[in-house]
């Protein structure tokens, strides 16, 4: 019998490792990659737009106007993100997890077609738009896909699941550093093509994912299909007992009934929701404003003054992507085993360390070179603890933290605020590294401090616990002097699916 049971979970752990996969293929990876991949071809999009202007008016732009046209082709990727952060919600609400990410691959289709075809259309405004679309994919996916794979986990597995995102964003960083290399499709005549390459992924998730089960939570208490629900998580958790997952997710779709969707502004008017939004917003907004973007871009300058050839630059930042990718892999072993709030203060602790020590080394570059060296691995170093537990942990408080009901609203609000907080982080890291030169990274100090200090003193452990179970805990957190009960009860009779 034990012989039997062996090979049938192992197909069944394949299932949920090939749902996995499938999501995060043309899910966060793609957020990672259209990331990264448009940093190498920035001097020949430049020229490409300088060439068009001229060839349109007879006189070349002007060399401000050029970094203007450049700002907006990298800015409109984040506004792209808080469009498709906003249109995630309604999407998981009416489609379904599963459909909403196969439809939000349209996005990057008709972007890679605008990208492709841009510089023989003599179009820089292609681009433009290619760009806005791709950040509208990269906003829906990095929302819908923690929500449906956490629906769709064990209990005892849900945080490395969940997790798997962090690790997509930091394996499509990567592999779009290692494509944009000079020698791959990073050269003069090969952009259009890079920037195309984006739907290499999404054709994969239009593949693979149709083949896989949509989430039973989804279908049980947003679509009321019991069948559907009980199929799906046959083909997740194999023909074993079944019984005790069931009657949770019954005892959540009873609790449940005769509510509706929550709208993203109703989450702030609720009580019952206080210490969850509070946990959204602060961590949420702390991932974005701890400066882990910034010592990205400082990476380079501080590659070339400590003496790396101009033409090993590009090998040098692979690395820094590099060390993200495998402590998230690492957090994704061990999150079941040390919690989510062990990771998360581990690392926003050592990144204030590795930060301090960052800020005293540029300080004393001029008195002592060997201080650039030192710049160098508090740079890997603070990369790597950034991975270890803010990367990861935050995308997936909105899935732990809300009750079904509250969910896509909850991915909405989070969402938007990533892509709000992205946006401004890129618009005045310049300004900030412009005044306060080498001491650029203190404001960034204290947001690692507070985000350390409130989870340790606020944020409650989700480890190991059902949705009702973190569910019932937050509502005692909320009401401290009443009576227990579920989070989620309400008096309104509306069906669950109304927008």
């Amino acid at each position: 019998m034990e012989d039997e049971l062996e090979p049938r979970t192992q197909i069944q752990g394949r299932i949920l490792l090939l749902t996995i996969c499938a999501a995060g293929i043309g899910g966060t990876f793609q957020f990672g990659y259209n990331l990264s991949i448009i940093n190498a071809p920035t001097s020949h999009i430049q020229e490409f737009t300088n060439e068009t202007w001229q060839a349109r008016t007879g006189e070349p732009l002007p060399d401000h106007l050029v970094l203007l046209m450049w700002s907006l082709i990298v800015s409109l990727y984040p506004l792209g993100g808080l469009f498709g952060a906003l249109l995630a919600g309604p999407l998981a609400i009416t489609l379904g997890r599963k459909k909403s990410l196969l439809v939000n691959n349209i996005f990057v289709v008709s972007a890679a077609i605008l990208f492709g075809f841009s510089r023989k259309a003599g179009s820089f405004e292609m681009i433009m738009l290619g760009r806005l679309l791709v950040g509208v994919n990269a906003g829906v996916s990095m929302n819908i896909q923690p929500m449906y794979l956490g629906e769709s986990a064990p209990k005892e597995l849900r945080g490395a699941v969940a997790m798997s995102s962090g690790i997509f964003t930091a394996l499509g960083i990567v592999m779009g550093q290692v494509v944009g290399l000079r020698e791959l499709l990073g050269g003069p005549q090969a952009w259009p093509l890079l920037l195309a390459s984006c739907l290499v992924p999404g054709a994969l998730q239009l593949a693979s994912l149709p083949l896989l089960p949509e989430s039973p939570r989804y279908l049980l208490i947003d679509c009321g299909d019991t069948e559907a629900c009980l199929a799906a998580l046959r083909r997740l958790r194999g023909s074993g007992d079944l019984a005790g997952e069931l009657e949770e997710l019954e005892e959540e779709r009873a609790a449940c009934q005769g509510c509706r969707a929550r709208r993203p502004w109703e989450l702030f008017q609720h009580r019952a929701l206080r210490r969850q939004v509070t946990s959204l917003v602060v961590l949420g907004s702390a991932m974005e404003l701890c400066g882990n973007d910034s010592v990205y871009a400082y990476a380079s300058s501080v590659f070339r003054k400590a003496g790396v050839p101009e033409a090993k630059i590009q090998y040098a930042i692979i690395g820094t992507g590099s060390c993200e990718l495998l402590t998230a892999v690492v957090s994704c072993v061990v999150i079941e085993r040390v919690g989510r709030r062990v990771l998360l203060i581990g690392g926003y602790s050592l990144m204030t360390c590795w930060g301090s020590i960052f800020t005293v080394a540029l300080c004393l570059q001029s008195s002592f070179p060997w201080t650039l060296y030192l710049a160098m691995a508090c740079i890997f170093a603070f990369i790597l603890s950034f991975g270890i537990g803010p990367a990861g942990v935050t995308g997936i408080l909105a899935t732990e933290l809300f009750d079904q009901m509250a969910r896509p609203a909850a991915c909405m609000v989070c969402g938007a605020l990533m892509w709000i907080m992205l946006f401004l982080v890129g618009l005045g890291f310049p300004f900030i590294m412009e005044a306060l030169s080498h001491f650029l990274y203190v404001p960034f100090l204290g947001v690692c401090v507070c985000g350390a200090i409130y989870t340790g003193l606020f944020l409650p452990e989700t480890k190991g616990k059902t949705f009702q179970e973190i569910s019932e805990e937050l509502h005692r957190l909320n009401f401290p002097r009443r009576a227990q009960g579920p989070t989620w009860r309400s008096l309104e009779v509306i069906q669950s699916t109304e927008l």
